[in-house]
């Protein structure tokens, strides 16, 4: 039987990936650039998503109207997003259009003409997207947890960048950062759907001919610090983030750390969500998260609340970080295990996912990793797993984000001894 998933790597560099997907009718494709916040220095910082606005721009064939008027004409999407470690830019189509996705997105990758009008017009986009994230004091405050987990160094600064920055930030700023980090060495190109390999590779190989091939550079090792961050503002309610270093994509206790973060706050039967809101009514909203990356990460749990409820709230969290430190149940753990490979399984009905799975799998491990190797692993996890890397956690020093009406938050010298007893 033929492999569904299939792997080229040009002369140029770059690797192209495929996984055939014979019962659907469409085709996600993307290029991911394994570039983000993080390989930004402090004077270009958000250059990475200013570059992710513009690609859309226009290019020395298309304009802007035309991109997106090519696109869906034939029903198809088209979008991008930046994170800290990769920036990616991608379509769906209906499977007869591969030609056309392929086209699309090798040309703003490759002949965008960052026309001054547009860098301006974008300029003033970006500067609104700023402003509705500082809006959002749900939203922002993350940006102020990860920079002070990560303070004065590359990971902790805003994919966004600030105002500032962004209001200063100049063509050749753009044009340098693209030709440096967006090369062949730098990307892989992935498709999935109902198509052929070779017919991807042939596409990729006259679209993507004119990358640069200039080897990337290593971004700044991640220094985890833990800091604190309170900002007093007239809010309905108090948002906190309390969090801890965590283990990057290779660690061997990743898959551990994946379900305690599922069992503790991951969803409506979670401790975090049964204790805090369905026990005590103390907040609306609650739940954990673990964020890893290539070489660290971030264990956090996020709560929102009125000024009132925060003396209790935060008491309440960090018993329950001691509890699961010492047991866990084996139903618990089970339905911890269910969510998380439920959630695997689903994403593999979606071309979308998939397309994105596989080029994160070659950049992060340099192989396509099976699903059977992952669920092996996931079901490989025992109680004992759970409470030993609960303890490997939070007996760290923690970081502190909070937001909002915030007097009752206790501060982060009080919760670093509480963590302690």
């Amino acid at each position: 039987m033929t492999d569904p998933i299939n792997i080229t790597r040009l002369p140029s560099g770059l690797t192209i990936v495929t996984e055939r997907m014979e019962r659907v009718e469409t085709i996600s494709f993307g290029a991911y650039v394994s570039t983000g916040t993080r390989d930004e220095t402090a004077e270009e910082n958000g250059v990475s998503h200013f570059l992710e606005h513009m690609a859309f721009k226009g290019t020395t064939r298309r304009s802007a109207l035309q991109i997106a008027e090519e696109i869906e004409n034939v029903g198809g999407h088209i979008n991008a997003y930046t994170a800290r470690e990769q920036t990616a830019f991608y379509v769906k189509l209906l499977k007869d259009n591969l030609d056309l996705g392929v086209d699309i997105i090798g040309d703003i990758l490759t002949h965008s003409t960052f026309d001054p009008t547009e860098i301006e017009r974008e300029r003033g986009v970006i500067l609104q997207e700023i402003g509705q994230a500082n809006d959002t004091p749900d939203d922002i405050v993350f940006d102020h947890f990860q920079s002070s987990a990560f303070p004065d160094q590359p990971m902790g600064r805003p994919t966004l960048g600030t105002e500032q920055l962004i209001q200063n930030m100049s063509r050749e700023t753009l044009m340098r950062y693209m030709s440096t980090h967006y090369t062949s060495q730098n990307m892989v190109v992935a498709a999935a759907g109902n198509l052929h390999h070779d017919d991807v590779v042939e596409r990729v190989t006259h679209y993507f001919a004119d990358l640069p091939s200039t080897p990337p550079a290593s971004p700044v090792p991640a220094l985890y610090r833990g800091t604190e961050f309170r900002l007093e503002k007239q809010l309905d309610q108090a948002h906190v983030v309390l969090g801890f270093p965590s283990v990057s994509f290779n660690d061997p206790d990743y898959y551990a750390i994946l379900l305690l973060s599922m069992l503790l706050g991951g969803g409506m039967s979670s401790r975090l969500f049964q204790e805090i809101r369905e026990k005590r009514g103390l907040v609306y909203s609650v739940y954990s998260f673990n964020a890893p990356f290539a070489d660290s990460g971030l264990f956090g749990i996020y709560a929102g609340t009125g000024e009132s409820q925060c003396a209790e709230l935060v008491p309440v969290m960090i018993e329950e970080l001691h509890k699961v430190q010492k047991l866990v149940s084996a139903e618990e753990l089970s339905r911890a295990k269910a969510q998380l490979k439920a959630s695997l399984l689903m994403s593999l009905e979606s071309t979308g996912s998939r397309c994105e799975q596989i080029a994160r799998q070659l950049q992060l491990f340099n192989r396509i990793v099976p699903v059977a190797e992952t669920t092996a692993r996931v079901e490989a996890v025992t109680e004992a797993d759970i409470c030993r890397v609960a303890t490997r956690l939070f007996t760290q020093a923690p970081t502190l984000a909070t937001l909002g009406p915030i007097s009752h938050v206790p501060s982060l010298h009080s919760i670093t001894e509480a963590l302690a007893t």
